[in-house]
């Protein structure tokens, strides 16, 4: 079962505004459902999206190990 995480939790979660994160939703960035009026995230949706946004450190090669 997904662990789900309302809006407040994921603006403390990312350290962002709420507004952030509505803004987000309406761009598309972020996907989310509806429970009850409540916007839910799936919270291992959102560590793939961050994990699939990550850049490569300066020196190191995608896929290279320290």
């Amino acid at each position: 079962m997904p662990r789900l995480i309302n809006i407040d939790e994921l603006a403390e979660y990312l350290r962002l505004q709420k507004q952030t994160i509505y803004n987000w939703l309406n761009q598309g960035k972020i996907s989310g459902i509806k429970v009850g009026g409540v916007w839910r995230f799936d919270q291992k949706e959102i560590d793939d999206w961050l994990r699939s946004r990550r850049t490569p450190r300066a020196g190191h090669k995608s896929g290279e190990q320290k």
